[in-house]
């Protein structure tokens, strides 16, 4: 294995950690900076929705830009972001911070995943993508419960400089280690142009509507898992962040998984894994309030959440041809947007008084959607495929482009 993936997976981690970990200290920050909850709350909208931007602006900015530097610069922002975070005198400040740190997170995921993938050979890109995102897994298994406890016992900032140190350690290891040129004979970096015509594609837009609907049916029943774990399951509250490491460990599977399997067929793996996840979250649904069958089914839940995301990195990639890093990035921010569907939805079914595992049926419903959306793409994958290899060679490309769309 590649060390420079270990690098890029090192940078994934402190993203991750970053995202995930101001859940756990809001309380603290919130009292530190003399705002309510619901006020601190915004430091967690504000990074997703700098997310999607970032994963757009960001990544057509550096469109000509050599990767390797691109990666680099990122971190070097993130950085600069985390480190504002710990010395922020205010709550506005802190705000800023955030949205700084969130601006690298979908450049850096979108530009990573072409790098990754780039690092190995054509029959293990996935399984490459899905190394770089155990740094993602990583920090939910890991990082948000020892980064939280550190916040906890050595105040908030803490967390914050020492996820700084892990930016700059990830940023020597891609420096040293990630070769200048990975990617660059497959997927050589485009203009803006060139990679705004990858949107073009029929198929890259369903890629992200499956982004989107996948993986936020799952996030939608996360988001609200501690509610059901012991209002409808039952178990006590201190038992929740260990059920929760349960769910990361089942994530950290899924994604190995899920890389390795889409490496064989991207779109037959997707297709599985989205019908599995329907009826995982159902019997999740059905079977809440018996808790061996919880603890199951909430590592299933994570399992098959996050056995999607290398696969879907990837689709959008091969679909995107030449000009994959902007698209690449932009299924990013569908997967933050994907999170904000996934939580609002289950909110108002919560709201509307259906109780704590409405959010579990909202995600099957939102999951069954995106398997919808995938049969659709699939298909259609497969009768231009079809149509190519029954066409004569020089017109094949203008009748597979029709049937792509």
């Amino acid at each position: 294995m590649p060390v420079g993936l270990i690098a890029l997976a090192l940078g994934g981690f402190g993203i991750g950690l970053t995202e995930f970990v101001i859940m756990g200290l809001l309380p603290e920050v919130s009292a530190d900076f003399a705002v309510s909850e619901a006020t601190a709350g915004w430091l967690i909208s504000g990074y997703a929705l700098a997310v999607v931007v970032g994963a757009l602006l960001l990544t057509l900015a550096m469109a000509r830009m050599d990767r390797k530097n691109a990666l680099a610069l990122l971190l070097s922002v993130f950085v600069v972001g985390n480190v504002l975070s710990a010395i922020a005198p205010d709550y506005w400040t802190m705000m800023s911070g955030r949205i700084i740190a969130a601006l690298a997170h979908g450049a850096f995921f979108g530009i990573g995943s072409v790098v990754a993938a780039g690092m190995v050979d054509r029959t293990r890109k996935a399984a490459a993508i899905a190394i770089m995102f155990t740094g993602l897994t990583a920090a939910n298994v890991l990082g948000v419960p020892f980064g939280t406890m550190l916040g906890q016992t050595a105040g908030w900032r803490s967390t914050f400089w020492a996820i700084s140190v892990i930016g700059v350690l990830a940023l020597i290891g891609i420096l040293t280690f990630v070769p200048r040129t990975a990617g660059a004979d497959d997927t050589p970096s485009a203009g803006i142009r060139s990679e705004l015509r990858a949107f073009k594609s029929g198929q890259v837009w369903l890629s992200i509507a499956v982004t989107v609907l996948g993986y936020g049916g799952m996030f939608g029943a996360f988001t609200y898992i501690a509610f059901t774990l012991t209002e409808v399951s039952h178990f006590s509250a201190s038992t929740v962040p260990w059920l929760l490491i349960l769910f990361g460990v089942g994530l950290f599977v899924g994604n190995a998984l899920g890389g390795k399997a889409a490496d064989r067929n991207v779109d037959r793996t997707l297709l599985v894994i989205l019908a599995v996840l329907v009826v995982v979250l159902v019997a999740f649904a059905l079977t809440a309030g018996n808790q061996p069958l919880t603890i199951v089914f909430l590592v299933l839940m994570g399992g098959f959440g996050f056995a999607t995301v290398p696969g879907l990195q990837m689709r959008v990639m091969n679909y995107a041809k030449n000009a994959p890093t902007l698209a690449s990035g932009a299924n990013i921010g569908a997967f933050n947007v994907g999170n904000a569907l996934g939580a609002w939805l289950g909110g108002v079914t919560i709201t509307a008084g259906w109780g704590y595992t409405s959010p579990i049926w909202a995600g099957s419903a939102i999951t069954f959607l995106g398997l919808i959306v995938m049969v659709i793409a699939a298909t259609n994958a497969r009768r231009a495929a079809r149509i190519s290899a029954q066409t004569p060679r020089h017109a094949a490309p203008q009748v597979v482009e029709e049937y792509s769309r």
